[in-house]
């Protein structure tokens, strides 16, 4: 090295700080990549995302190829900065260099070119992967070396290599990933995918049609009101059973019900050749699974039933389709009919209105792990049937029973919640005017 001018030292010195720095920044933009979008870009056939991937397959050779080399070049630096602080200042010149090499390898090699990577980590790690490739394969035996004396260290303290499993986003994560994509995916399809997400900790339970509710058809009455109540269903299928809704005969699709008008064959024997047996769906079932049952199934509605066969509502493919997309009106700020809004703020709420339907059109934040309905809460309150004008607090909601009718409570009134400032406005809905 004496043989070497010191104008070439200085050079050589230069570009080993680059080189330091290279290995700094790369390795920071390698393990800050976006790994999600380098495997979309690498299933694309991206040759720079593809190389990169495989790199990072084995994580521990790419950090013990970059620190061999990172601490080499700074090693060599140290000793060419110590030669030229000889040859300029003496032995005091030592001393002079260490802290001039510190301070440019920190700004130069480390701080600069990291916080570079790190705002544009894709580049530079897609460009440092085209250099680590054939340096892994021209180091391999020193890397493997340097791996397995590492891995032994760490077997002393027991510590144990990273599972593909440890990679994987839990559901929670995952919402906080969607949640962070705000203004990359519009605000409605990021509901929708949080929705999707939620659909897991939902039952059918939280969103079927209650048993009292279920409209159906009675083979039992008369033909007439069969025709009267067939032609002016809302409903494209319709339940069919005999004198209640426990002896079930199937559902009906009204289409096939126009079949038959249209062949002059509209009878209540066609009625029933017509009917399809009833798809049954167990309590407690996930809205996911239940939707994946669905499709397997290839139905479009069932009856929800308990452990021991009692009915107990009726769920469609639309009520979870609902929970996705939302409520499929022409006027989303619409109340549900089940909810009456007053003219002082309160609001006069059937007893049958499930407390979801309740959160999502007043913006509450009722607890809704316990009874499902209006009518569950006020049960479990006064735990009897209340009387009429009795009146309780639920979740700082005043709320005064207004009917009781066939042990069940019809209708309750609910005031704005105490704590709520008087200046504050009442949720932005409209009351339905029928």
């Amino acid at each position: 090295m004496n043989a070497i001018p010191t104008g070439a030292l200085f050079i050589i010195l230069l570009m080993l700080v680059l080189i330091s720095g290279f290995f700094s920044g790369s390795e920071t933009a390698l393990m800050s990549l976006n790994r999600y979008r380098m495997r979309h870009l690498a299933n694309n056939g991206n040759k720079a995302a593809l190389r990169t991937a495989k790199l990072l397959e084995q994580p521990e050779r790419l950090i013990s190829l970059i620190l061999l080399g990172n601490n080499f070049v700074n090693i060599l630096a140290s000793a060419i900065a110590t030669v030229i602080a000889l040859r300029l200042m003496g032995e005091p010149g030592i001393a002079v260099a260490t802290g001039l090499l510190t301070l440019v390898i920190l700004v130069f090699a480390e701080v600069t070119p990291k916080t570079f990577a790190t705002r544009r980590a894709e580049k530079v790690a897609f460009f440092a992967s085209a250099v680590y490739g054939p340096l892994m394969v021209a180091t391999y035996p020193l890397v493997l070396a340097v791996n397995w004396m590492s891995q032994r260290i760490l077997n002393l303290f027991k510590v144990t290599s990273a599972t593909n499993s440890d990679e994987r986003l839990s559901s929670e994560e995952l919402r906080t990933v969607v949640n962070e994509t705000s203004g990359m995916i519009p605000a409605r399809h990021r509901d929708m995918l949080l929705n999707i997400l939620d659909l897991g900790s939902i039952s059918v339970n939280d969103i079927m049609v209650p048993r009292n509710e279920i409209i159906g058809v009675d083979l039992e009455d008369p033909w007439e009101d069969i025709l009267h109540q067939i032609a002016n269903s809302p409903h494209s299928r319709l339940l069919v059973y005999r004198e209640n809704v426990d002896a079930v005969v199937g559902f009906v699709y009204l289409r096939k019900m126009l079949d038959g008008l249209r062949a002059g064959n509209l009878t209540q024997s066609y009625l029933e050749s017509v009917t399809r047996t009833a798809y049954f769906i167990p309590e407690g079932t996930s809205l996911t699974v239940q939707l994946l049952n669905f499709q397997r199934e290839k139905r479009r509605v069932g009856l929800v039933v308990d452990e021991y066969g009692d009915i107990q509502g009726l769920l469609t493919i639309e009520d979870i389709l609902e929970e996705i997309v939302g409520e499929f009106d022409t006027d989303p700020q619409i109340t549900p009919p089940e909810i009456q809004l007053q003219p002082d703020g309160a609001f006069i709420v059937d007893g049958t209105a499930q407390i979801r339907n309740l959160n999502k059109a007043l913006q509450w934040n009722l607890p809704s792990d316990g009874p499902k309905t209006l009518n569950g809460i006020v049960l479990e309150h006064f735990e009897n049937f209340p009387e009429k004008g009795a009146v309780f607090h639920f979740n700082n909601h005043p709320m005064t029973i207004l009917e009781v009718e066939d042990n069940r409570v019809v209708q309750v009134l609910i005031d704005v919640a105490e704590n709520d400032d008087e200046d504050d406005e009442p949720p932005t809905v409209v009351a339905n005017s029928g």
